[in-house]
């Protein structure tokens, strides 16, 4: 579902005289159904950079991915987009949204992108809030006005509505506290159950212990780490 191969990325530093920085070489990596993979490695080894050469944010120097039978490098930017919509979904740190749109309609979006009645969308996405405690006197309210932890749980909420084949998750249990915590896992272990293919960043050792069935450690491709 997910294969990463021979991936190498620079970065231009066009304000130091156009230098070249090398930030990963020769990567490789496969995930499969229903599996879940940690990444691993130091702050700075580039283990967001390859979630987000995987998502499509970052271009790749060379090398091949594919997401659920699908290329990523060298795909235009409207085969990105189509491949996020139905493929993959990704939970980041952060939410960024359109002020003023109200919660139930950012997690419900990703379904109704997809055609998916509204009043389904919306069931799904309430049945989603109320699972991760967002108290429902807040779901018409827009989230960028909560506190961290109430926006990583709408994050959370906005990533699982859908069922993704291929998820990539970036710290989905930060901030959270036990209770919540419990959730996340739960649902992870669910969409493992249906057959999605995870790749994620996990510094709780526990949920990592957990959720992941193996581990890899990108030092192996950063250049001047391995």
């Amino acid at each position: 579902m997910i294969l990463v191969r021979e991936l190498c990325k620079t970065f231009t530093l066009h304000n130091q005289g156009g230098a070249v920085i090398p930030v990963m070489d020769g990567a490789n990596l496969q995930v499969e159904r229903g599996e879940c993979v940690g990444l691993t490695g130091p702050s700075g080894a580039g283990k967001s950079t390859l979630m987000r050469l995987i998502h499509g944010n970052y271009l790749a120097a060379s090398g091949e991915i594919r997401v659920a039978g699908h290329a990523v490098t060298g795909a235009s930017a409207r085969e990105i987009l189509a491949l996020r919509r139905a493929h993959l979904g990704y939970v980041s740190q952060f939410l960024r949204v359109i002020p003023r749109v109200p919660t139930l309609g950012v997690v419900a979006e990703p379904l109704l992108q997809l055609g998916v009645e509204r009043e389904t969308a919306e069931a799904r996405a309430a049945a989603l809030l109320a699972r991760l405690n967002i108290p429902e006197r807040l779901w018409s309210l827009s989230p960028t006005t909560f506190s961290g932890g109430e926006q990583q749980r709408v994050n959370i909420a906005r990533g699982f509505v859908h069922a993704y084949p291929v998820l990539l998750l970036d710290e989905p249990t930060a901030s959270l506290d036990g209770a919540n915590r419990e959730v996340v896992l739960q649902l992870i272990e669910e969409a493992k159950a249906r057959g999605a293919a995870i790749l994620g960043i996990f510094h709780d050792e526990a949920a990592r212990a957990r959720v992941c069935d193996r581990l890899v450690d990108v030092t192996g491709f950063t250049p001047g780490l391995a």
